[in-house]
C-alpha cells in the first residue's frame, strides 16, 4: 500500500512523510511565515501545511455565549471564536508566496480547507493534496468536495468514533478519493502521551484498509517515533521558529532543532523495522566468534583428564559451545595441548 503526493512516496516501504504545520505561528507576519518555511525545509520536513479559512468562514462575529471560550483547560480561554480565528488565520494572498518558496526549497506545500470556498481557492493553486482537520472530520459535505478533486486526502481522526470515521471514509471514497491516510489524533492542545493511544494505529489500518499516521500534539518526538513502529507512514507536527515568540499554537509546536530530531529519529525507527528474522545477520557474522566457548586453561599431556580446573568457558568462540561442558568432563585429551587451545572434538 503506497502512493505519491507530488514527488514524494508514502507507504511502509518509504521513510515517514513529515509534515510541518505552520497554522497561526506566523504571528501575522509574512516575513516570519517565509522564515518558518525556510526552517522547515532546512530541518528536512517533506511538506509544509497551512490552514485556509477566514474568521467569517469559521464562525459568527459574536463574542458571548456559545461563541466565547470559557474552558479553563484551553490555551485560548477568554477569547471569542471569532477573535481567535482572526488572530490565527493565514491571509489567502500569502498562500502563493509561501507555496512558491516551498517549491523552490524542494518541499511540498498544501493546506487544510475549512469550507468549500477554500477548496476552490486551493485548487487554483494546484495543491497536491488536502488535509481534513479533526474538528471537520464529520463534515461529509466538505469531505465530498475535497474528494471530488481526485487529490490524496489526509484526515485527522480526533474525537471521531468508529461509526463517524466509517461515514467519513465512505463519503470520501464514494466521491472519488482513492488515496487516503487517517491520522491518529488527540484533540487537546497539548496532548499527553497517556491520552494518545497509538495502539489504535494498526487496528485503524486494518479496519479501514488505508495507510495511517499521526497528527501529534504531544511535546517532544517520542510519541511520533513510537507511532512509526506501529505502522505510521505520515507524521504531522505543528512548527514554529521559537515557542518563546508566542502565537496561537506555539505552546505545542516543535522548534527547528526538534523538527530535525523528528525527521532523523522517525527515519531511524522506520529503518529499524526490517523483517522478521532470527540468527546472525550478515553484519553480525564476524561477531559470532566473540561468543563464549570452551578452552584449555592449563598445559596438558596426552591422556590427561579434563576437569573444571583445566577447562574454562571464555571468549572467543572458536572452541566447542559451552553446552558440551558436562559431557567433556572426565574425558582425556588425545594429544599434548597448551594453555589457550580451543577445545574441539579432535582434542578428545
Amino acid at each position: 500500500m503506497e502512493f505519491q503526493i507530488g514527488d514524494r512516496w508514502i507507504g511502509s516501504n518509504h521513510k515517514p512523510f513529515i509534515i510541518a504545520e505552520m497554522s497561526g505561528n506566523h504571528n501575522h507576519s509574512l516575513e516570519r511565515a517565509l522564515q518558518i518555511v525556510e526552517a522547515a525545509a532546512a530541518a528536512g520536513a517533506d511538506a509544509l501545511k497551512l490552514q485556509t479559512y477566514t474568521a467569517n468562514t469559521m464562525t459568527l462575529d459574536l463574542h458571548e455565549g456559545d461563541f466565547f471560550i470559557e474552558d479553563s483547560n484551553s490555551l485560548w480561554k477568554g477569547q471569542s471564536l471569532y477573535k481567535l480565528y482572526q488572530e490565527a488565520y493565514t491571509p489567502w494572498e500569502w498562500h502563493k508566496p509561501i507555496f512558491d518558496l516551498c517549491t523552490e526549497l524542494g518541499m511540498l506545500a498544501f493546506s487544510t480547507p475549512f469550507d468549500e470556498t477554500a477548496v476552490d481557492f486551493l485548487e487554483s493553486l494546484s495543491v497536491p493534496a488536502y488535509k481534513i482537520a479533526s474538528f471537520e472530520n464529520t463534515d461529509v459535505q466538505l469531505i465530498r468536495k475535497v474528494a471530488s478533486t481526485g487529490k490524496p486526502i489526509i484526515i485527522s481522526t480526533g474525537m471521531a468514533s468508529i461509526a463517524e470515521l466509517d461515514e467519513s471514509v465512505r463519503a470520501a471514497r464514494e466521491a472519488g478519493c482513492e488515496k487516503l491516510v487517517l491520522l491518529k489524533c488527540t484533540s487537546t492542545y497539548p496532548a499527553s502521551p497517556e491520552n494518545t493511544n497509538i495502539s489504535t494505529l494498526p487496528h485503524m489500518q486494518e479496519l479501514f484498509k488505508c495507510m495511517v499516521g499521526m497528527s501529534d500534539h504531544t511535546m517532544g518526538v517520542g510519541v511520533s517515533v513510537a507511532a512509526v513502529a506501529l505502522g505510521a507512514t505520515v507524521i504531522e507536527k505543528h512548527f514554529t521558529l521559537s515557542r518563546a515568540d508566542g502565537g496561537v499554537d506555539s505552546a505545542f509546536s516543535l522548534e527547528p532543532e526538534e523538527m530535525l530530531a523528528l525527521v532523523t529519529e522517525t527515519e531511524r525507527a522506520w529503518r529499524s523495522l526490517g523483517e522478521i528474522t532470527y540468527g546472525a545477520t550478515e553484519l553480525e557474522k564476524e561477531s559470532v566468534k566473540l561468543r563464549r566457548s570452551l578452552y584449555i586453561s592449563e598445559d596438558l599431556k596426552k591422556g590427561d583428564v579434563l576437569t573444571q580446573e583445566n577447562i574454562k568457558a571464555i571468549r572467543p568462540g572458536l572452541g566447542l559451545p559451552t553446552k558440551y561442558l558436562n559431557e567433556l568432563l572426565g574425558r582425556s585429551v588425545s594429544r599434548d595441548v597448551v594453555r589457550g587451545t580451543p577445545l574441539t572434538w579432535e582434542v578428545i
